[in-house]
């Protein structure tokens, strides 16, 4: 296979696009790609200041690259969620984190949750009886509230995160199945600001996760590649499977389901009343991020009952 725009030996080969590309040409082609996407979603300027949320992953560091490479304006924010399974999994991902923007000479702000709140997040999930065995709900309360918090705090237009195609069509593809009408109306690769939330984008939502792997290989970059170990199992691990032999059997079949998608909820096509989950939000007398329920948000309500537990103990 040759490089489509040299001619030389192809290092990728995208059949979505039918497309492929030597080194050189793929590195240059991923910003290129991203830039359009970054214009076309409307996401940012370059005057704006972008926080990134890197978990020392591919697909976020890949990000924060790109943008860098890109000469925007954008700082790393790491969250220490004290998750090991074996491998000291949050260590080690911080430590990449950290390696990627040292060498650098980026800005890497880190967050520890247990020095923050007293807990990592296995053992509040386990005090709090939420997630049923499994943190993962707990984390993602607990992630989507720093992450605005150290956005709105620190003076950032806008949460940049490193999702990419694969996770966007199974969770697209997940709200389907289950006809979630609030969280479809809400997906897309902007999500604007509003009621003291950050504006968050989605850079990344039109590449494929191996593009981003190419990517990483291609340019170096050190990531963690071992899972979550609480992510096994997983129901959106299981819609990527199932995407993943409709994609073989038909190549471009995710980003098509995607693109179409984003399409028609353009249009208003989606045959879903436009006010679903428009509740009314108001400050949390706690934290003062916005919250729907009443009193406090569910992230303080979580971290007061673990507290409340823990000293009863």
């Amino acid at each position: 296979m040759k490089c489509k725009k040299c001619g030389e030996k192809a290092s990728v080969n995208m059949r979505q696009h039918k497309l492929a590309l030597c080194k050189e040409h793929y590195l240059e082609w991923v910003p290129e790609q991203t830039e359009r996407f970054i214009k076309k979603y409307e996401m940012f300027t370059h005057e704006e200041k972008i926080l990134v949320a890197v978990s020392g992953g591919k697909d976020s560091l890949a990000l924060w690259d790109i943008l860098h490479r890109l000469g925007y304006q954008a700082d790393g924010l790491y969250l220490g969620l004290g998750i090991d399974g074996g491998i000291n999994y949050s260590h080690e991902s911080q430590r990449l984190a950290q390696k990627f923007a040292d060498e650098r000479g980026l800005k890497l702000h880190v967050v520890d949750i247990e020095k923050e709140y007293g807990q990592p997040i296995p053992v509040l999930s386990e005090i709090s009886h939420r997630g049923h065995g499994k943190p993962c709900a707990v984390c993602g309360l607990v992630k989507r509230h720093e992450m605005n918090r150290i956005a709105r705090d620190l003076g950032y237009a806008v949460l940049a995160t490193g999702h990419n195609l694969d996770d966007e069509a199974a969770v697209l593809f997940g709200n389907t199945l289950n006809w979630s009408s609030e969280y479809l109306l809400r997906q897309g690769p902007v999500l604007p600001s509003a009621d003291g939330l950050a504006r968050k984008v989605k850079p990344l939502c039109r590449f494929y996760e191996r593009e981003m792997t190419a990517y990483c290989l291609l340019r170096g970059i050190e990531y963690i590649y071992e899972e979550c170990p609480f992510a096994e199992g997983s129901t959106s691990i299981y819609y990527k499977e199932l995407l993943n032999q409709l994609e073989t059997a038909r190549p471009g079949a995710k980003l098509t389901f995607y693109l179409k998608f984003l399409e028609a909820r353009k249009r208003g096509d989606l045959f879903i009343e436009q006010n679903v989950g428009q509740a009314h939000l108001h400050p949390c007398p706690k934290c003062g991020q916005p919250t729907s329920a009443p009193g406090l948000c569910s992230f303080c309500r979580t971290i007061e009952k673990t507290q409340q537990l823990s000293l009863s103990e």
